[in-house]
Order: C-alpha cells, then sequence, then structure tokens
C-alpha cells in the first residue's frame, strides 16, 4: 500500500480527553480516529489490526467446532423483559421508534441467541450445540474515558454452548474452550492469566482473562506457583489456590481480555427452552457464554506493546509486516522493491511521501511495523537495504540480494 494513496494521517498532538496510553498512541498512529466518548473510527490501518485479531478468534472458535453466524443489534423490547433484564441492566442502550416501538441495542445477545435455538433444538440429539459471532456490541458506560478499553461501542466475540447436562457443560467449558483461549492469547502475543472470578448466579466461579499492565484497571492476585489468579473481589488473604493449594500471592495490575461463564439454565428457562431426553422426559437445556473483547484487545495491545516513540505490534497483529521507506536517491530502487515484495505476499506500508527522512523515521516508529527497510542514493550505491526491527534499537546493512532471506528467517 502506497503511503500517499492510504487514509492515513500521524499526528505529533496527543488527544487531550483521554490520558489512556492505548487512546494517545492509536489515535496519534493513525489507527483510530474518536467520535465520541467512548466511540471510534477504526481507520484502515487500524482496521487491518482488528481484522487480524478476528481472524486468529474465528480460526480458534471454528477449531472447536462452534459455527458461526451473525445477530442483529436491535433487540426487541420483549426478549429482554423476559430475563429481567429491561430494568435491571444499568448500561442498556434503549431505543423507542417513531412507531412507538421499544428496542435494546445490544450489549451481550443472550436474548436472541436462546430464542434462536428453540428452533434448532429438540431432542438430546441435537445437544450439543455451539454457536459464535463477532459484533459490534453497545453499552451506555457512564465513563467512556480509557480509549478501546471501556467502549460505548465496541466489537465483541461471543460464544454460546448448549448441553444437555452439567457434565457435558463442564467438559466442553474445561476442556475445549480454556484451552481455545489460551491459544487465541499466545498467537495474539499475550500473556494472559486465567483468573478467578465471582459466579453470581450462575455458579461458584466464572473466569476471567486478564494481562498484566501497570495502568490496568483490575486488581488480581496471582499464585506464585501456578499461576492461576483471583479477582480482587472474591480474594481472601491467607487463602488456598484452587488449583495447587499453595497460600502465597502477589498483587499486580491487569487488564480483562475475556471472560467465560456456566449460564446453567438462566436464559433457557426464561425462554423455555427444552429438549426431550432419553427416556421421553422434558428436561431444560443448559447454557455458557464465553466473551472475548476484539476491539478491548486491541487497546491492550496498544498498552502492552510500546515505548516512548510509538508501537511494536507484533508480528500476527500487525497491520503490514513491513514498513519501505524511500529517500532521496532510492526512490527508482525503492518502487522496485515494493513490487517485488507485493510478489512475494510480503505486506507492505510504502512511504513513497515526498517528506524529509526525520517525518519518515518517526512515523515509521510511531505506527511500529515490525520491520522497516530504507532504500537510499547510498544503500544503493552499496548495494543493500538499511532494514531495522522495530523491537531492536540498531539498524543493520543487508545485502539486497539477501534481503528476502533475512525478512523471512527473522520472522517472529
Amino acid at each position: 500500500m502506497r503511503q500517499t494513496r492510504y487514509f492515513l494521517k500521524t499526528s505529533k498532538t496527543a488527544p487531550s480527553d483521554d490520558v489512556s496510553v492505548n487512546a494517545r498512541i492509536l489515535e496519534q498512529g493513525g489507527f483510530v480516529q474518536k467520535v465520541l466518548a467512548g466511540v471510534y473510527d477504526f481507520l484502515p490501518l487500524g482496521l487491518r489490526v482488528l481484522s487480524k485479531i478476528e481472524n486468529i478468534v474465528r480460526e480458534e472458535m471454528n477449531a472447536i467446532n462452534a459455527a458461526e453466524m451473525f445477530m442483529p443489534v436491535l433487540h426487541p423490547k420483549e426478549n429482554w423483559l423476559a430475563t429481567g433484564r429491561w430494568t435491571g441492566l444499568d448500561v442498556l442502550f434503549k431505543v423507542k421508534s417513531q412507531h412507538g416501538s421499544e428496542y435494546a441495542l445490544g450489549p451481550t445477545h443472550e436474548e436472541i441467541v436462546t430464542p434462536a435455538a428453540q428452533s434448532i433444538i429438540s431432542s438430546y440429539k441435537d445437544l450439543p450445540l455451539a454457536v459464535y459471532q463477532i459484533q459490534t456490541k453497545f453499552r451506555d458506560e457512564p465513563r467512556a474515558k480509557s480509549g478501546l478499553l471501556r467502549g460505548r461501542e465496541f466489537r465483541m466475540k461471543d460464544l454460546y454452548s448448549f448441553h444437555a447436562d452439567a457434565a457435558d457443560l463442564e467438559n466442553y467449558y474445561n476442556g475445549q474452550v480454556m484451552p481455545a483461549y489460551e491459544k487465541i492469547y499466545q498467537r495474539l502475543g499475550l500473556d494472559a492469566l486465567l483468573t478467578e472470578a465471582s459466579g453470581g448466579t450462575f455458579s461458584k466461579y466464572s473466569h476471567e482473562y486478564q494481562v498484566e499492565i501497570e495502568s490496568g484497571e483490575d486488581t488480581i492476585y496471582v499464585c506464585s506457583k501456578c499461576r492461576l489468579a483471583k479477582n480482587k473481589e472474591i480474594f481472601e488473604a491467607g487463602a488456598e489456590c484452587t488449583n495447587c493449594g499453595k497460600t502465597e500471592w502477589r498483587e499486580t495490575r491487569a487488564s480483562e481480555v475475556g471472560n467465560i461463564f456456566k449460564l446453567q439454565d438462566k436464559y433457557s428457562s426464561a425462554f423455555n427452552l427444552q429438549y426431550t431426553a432419553a427416556d421421553g422426559t422434558k428436561k431444560t437445556v443448559l447454557m455458557g457464554c464465553y466473551g472475548l473483547g476484539t476491539s478491548r484487545v486491541m487497546g491492550v495491545l496498544a498498552e502492552k506493546f510500546h515505548d516512548d516513540k510509538g508501537m511494536l505490534w507484533p508480528e500476527n497483529v500487525a497491520p503490514f509486516r513491513v514498513h519501505l521507506l524511500a529517500l532521496k536517491g532510492g526512490e527508482a530502487a525503492a518502487e522496485q522493491l515494493y513490487q517485488d515484495l507485493l510478489k512475494a505476499g510480503i505486506e507492505v506500508l510504502y512511504d513513497d511521501r515526498d517528506a524529509s527522512p526525520g517525518v519518515k523515521f518517526a512515523d515509521a516508529d510511531l505506527i511500529g511495523l515490525p520491520y522497516r527497510a530504507v532504500v537510499s542514493g547510498k544503500t544503493v550505491e552499496s548495494g543493500s537495504i538499511e532494514v531495522k526491527k522495530r523491537s531492536e534499537a540498531e539498524a543493520r546493512l543487508v545485502s539486497a540480494d539477501k534481503f528476502f532471506d533475512y525478512i523471512n528467517k527473522n520472522q517472529n
């Protein structure tokens, strides 16, 4: 992609109305643009990151036999009345049409997916089933001042599973979803801690996935031996770890990147979602739900992987792999390298602007692609390309005929 033709403009000025790191870097780097508090445009550069995050999530959901669907944002009031959440959920956006009908803008989709399952599930032979979506959600947050970490409009993957009994729900929850989440975070470059949280009315525990960040919104306690964590709300000093039995904990700050719950029969009972068992009796379907905020993950990545110059994107989610800079005297060679990169299937952002080297270097650091390749009159003269990994301090000269070998060999 040529930078002169890309919908991209960086900024030297940090946003004045949000002090969070992710808001500052992502806005200055041209990844997102604030529309109003908690609502952002994902500009082309940012959308590439978000799409890569969501594709990783999608691949791992498909791998555990969950089928993707797409549910509406606009929900009938009646569904939310049925579960008691029309008045019981304080962040619910409510909309009244000119015709008098009332709707909710979905912050979550239990009120939609459960009725949808009624036409699919009738017998024990239909179970278990799992379905997921990646959708835009809405929450009427009172304080939306943390960039992508606390949005009023945000992206979310939500998976719902349906089971005949508690044992089957437990097996899917622990045996399939937990490993899938671990794979997702590994692929995203995040060390996410499995964290016990209150299960509320559903069960003794639900689970969050938390990433340690100095500016994190949550306080968690991490077991010194096995790294299982506990949320502050359920932690008791001196308590034994439910995984290994140790009583030594360290306190840390973290940001949540996912949560999973055993819903049991809360929503299936509200909508009378039942199945006919093998003995001919009617039984209530049990459910689980598994959330992962994909736009929030992008914000956490920005909080986790940056320095004082800008972003350092993990390679799996970087919008492009190589940032190619053409400097004076290297324009023709840079153009040829750009074409060669495209032919090789390597994602490249080509800075072909008429701008000073200082401006180009600063923007390359701010945007934070894994590799910066510089072609100038000097490098052309020596038959080389100046290559710098964003995560390293020093650049190196690589022979032009070895450039592709170097890029491929040093892939993260």
